[in-house]
C-alpha cells in the first residue's frame, strides 16, 4: 500500500500535496539510469561540439597566418591577409570574432595575438637576414 501511494505521489501535482508529503518527497532517492550518469560525465570530459568548432576556426586561422606569411600574391596572400585581419580585430562583437573564439576556449586573446605578431616579426626579420646574406655572397 505504501508503494502504491509513493507511485501516485510522483504522478500527482505537487500543489495538491500536504506539507508533510512535500517534506517527505525531499528525502526520496532520485532515480538516475547509469546511461544518463555516464552520458553527462562523458559530455563534460570530451570537447563539446561548440568547442570543437571554435578550436577548428582558431586552428585554421593560425595555419593560414603562418603558412602563407611569405606569399606575395594570389590565393595564399589573400588567405594570409584575411587571417591577419581576423586576428588583429580587437573589438569584434560577432560570435566568431577572434576575441570571442579565444575566450570561449579559455585563451587570453591579447596574449595569443601578441605571440602571433611576435612570431611574424621574428620570421620576417629572420627571412630578411638570410636574404641579406645571400645578396652579399652573390
Amino acid at each position: 500500500m505504501e508503494v502504491e501511494s509513493a507511485g501516485s505521489e510522483a504522478v500527482r501535482d505537487h500543489s495538491s500535496l500536504t506539507m508533510d508529503e512535500k517534506i517527505a518527497s525531499l528525502f526520496q532517492p532520485d532515480t538516475l539510469l547509469s546511461a544518463q550518469y555516464y552520458g553527462n560525465l562523458r559530455r563534460r570530459n570530451l570537447l563539446q561540439p561548440e568547442m570543437q568548432l571554435a578550436l577548428a576556426i582558431l586552428e585554421d586561422a593560425i595555419n593560414c597566418f603562418q603558412e602563407n606569411l611569405t606569399a606575395e600574391s594570389g590565393k595564399r596572400k589573400k588567405l594570409f591577409n584575411e587571417a591577419e585581419e581576423w586576428i588583429l580585430e580587437e573589438d569584434g562583437d560577432w560570435i566568431f570574432s577572434f576575441r570571442n573564439v579565444c575566450e570561449h576556449l579559455g585563451f587570453n586573446p591579447a596574449y595569443l595575438r601578441q605571440g602571433l605578431l611576435r612570431w611574424k616579426q621574428e620570421r620576417q626579420h629572420h627571412d630578411g637576414k638570410v636574404w641579406g646574406e645571400v645578396r652579399l655572397a652573390g
